[in-house]
């Protein structure tokens, strides 16, 4: 596939804008380290060698600790198995992840409540919540989660939006009135309220709040594409496309909607970093996520509330800020180098 000689000189100008250009790289890796946490934060074993066979229980079925000569048939305490392999010294072991905890299991010692400060003899590499649980398990997973959410929220509210906001600026007349004023009428709604009621009605999960983010979200980028279907359906390649008998679908899919991706490939940062705050201010309020469901809000209170355990209120806030800030570089980069006065000349 060859790229138009406009689009390769708007990657080339985005290559040159270093600062989100290393951002979208280091953000990139970020989220497919996220999509293979369980390799790096994993209570499971990774690789377990018994008796001459292997074990692969990360991605496996849960093996009980009978099968590796435990006196237990629930899952494996595969920290306690490594330990016991050792003392044996019979020539098994056992390879666990860097971080050997997972992001709902509690560690209480006998001598002291939790909050407990990092350690690393003990693998706790930022101290754990006021719940036990490893903290940078629960940010892994909280920004695997995050991510998921913003990305999944993104699609949808653009899909609806994009293809709504093309319908009003191509056909106006009545259709367009009639979807301004239900838009109006609909971003009167509070946000925070209908999520108040909701979480009181029924158990708060990942797709309720999907829904309700795409629900409240997919207007903004319909204003957009609204005004540029206005402005481009009275170019002459419409009016091309129109004499050559070109359904009203393939006019806007296939003629104005690449001429206004560029708009799309602008916002899309930006609504990324709306959607992980809007997720990150519901948990901090209390009206996200069920616990304990891994999130970076619910740590932000913990770390809120207990002030004297600072590891913990310093990672979340470190992770939520590089997070939006790269995020926000790319944005800004990828706003500079798409824009078309950088590479339109009028005569």
């Amino acid at each position: 596939m060859t790229l138009n000689p406009v689009t390769v000189k708007k990657l080339k100008r985005f290559k040159s804008i270093k600062r989100g250009y290393y951002a979208f790289i280091l953000f990139a890796m970020l989220v497919l380290l996220s999509l293979l946490a369980e390799l790096l934060v994993n209570s499971r074993a990774l690789i377990v060698s018994y008796q001459g066979q292997l074990y692969f229980p990360t991605y496996g079925e849960v093996i009980p600790g009978q099968q590796f000569g435990l006196d237990y048939q629930y899952e494996t305490n595969y920290r306690q198995l490594k330990a016991n392999f050792a003392a044996a010294g019979k020539g098994d072991w056992v390879l666990l992840a860097l971080v050997p905890w997972n992001p709902y299991e509690q560690d209480f010692k006998e001598d002291a409540y939790p909050p407990y400060p990092p350690s690393l003899s003990e693998r706790h590499l930022l101290g754990t919540d006021t719940s036990g649980r490893d903290v940078l398990a629960r940010l892994v997973y909280g920004f695997r989660i995050a991510i998921g959410f913003a990305f999944i929220a993104l699609v949808a509210s653009y899909t609806i939006g994009v293809t709504l906001g093309c319908l009003m600026g191509f056909l106006g007349g009545r259709f367009d009135l009639i979807l301004q004023r239900f838009i109006e009428i609909w971003s009167q709604v509070p946000f925070l309220y209908v999520i108040m009621i909701l979480v009181s009605l029924t158990k708060p999960n990942f797709g309720l709040f999907v829904a309700i983010n795409v629900l409240f979200g997919w207007m903004g980028i319909t204003w957009y594409m609204r005004t540029l279907t206005y402005k481009e359906r009275a170019r002459d390649y419409v009016m091309a496309a129109r004499a050559l008998g070109a359904s009203t679908g393939r006019i806007i899919f296939h003629h104005i909607l690449p001429n206004t991706l560029m708009m799309i490939v602008t916002l899309a940062p930006f609504a990324v970093v709306g959607n992980i705050s809007t997720l990150t201010a519901l948990d901090y309020l209390g009206f996200g996520l069920a616990p304990p469901t891994p999130s970076w809000g619910e740590l932000l209170a913990q770390g809120i509330n207990n002030l004297e355990a600072i590891w913990i209120v310093s990672s979340v806030v470190t992770a939520v800020s590089l997070v939006l800030i790269m995020v926000s570089f790319i944005g800004e980069a990828i706003r500079e180098a798409f824009d078309p006065r950088q590479f339109t000349r009028y005569e």
